[in-house]
């Protein structure tokens, strides 16, 4: 490995709780001129109340390359394991399940 090799190497340090990660099922997008805000959110079955897991905020170029990434991610998975079907536009309040009755 050349020195040009080594000074582009990204060392990521990984905590343990984050590691573990957070299930989300929604992601809110906010933007102002200068920055971008992601908010990851779970919905549970029957409740229409959505609870922020994680919240990342970035400037609109990071928002951008994260942008360009995923599409290359998505574009990678799909010709590995086929398209993945789009679910539309709508929230499912009530995930799919029963409607709960009391």
């Amino acid at each position: 490995m050349d020195n040009n090799q080594k000074n582009n190497q990204l060392n990521i340090e990984l905590s343990d709780e984050v590691a573990e990660g957070k299930y989300s099922n929604l992601a809110i997008i906010t933007h102002s001129p200068i920055e971008f805000v992601v908010d990851f959110a779970q919905m549970l079955p029957g409740n229409p109340k959505a609870k922020v897991r994680s919240r990342i905020i970035m400037t609109p170029q990071n928002a951008k390359r994260l942008y360009k990434a995923l599409a290359d991610n998505l574009a990678k998975y799909e010709q590995q394991h086929g398209q993945i079907k789009d679910a539309g536009d709508t929230i499912p309040f009530n995930m799919g399940g029963p409607t709960a009755m009391a």
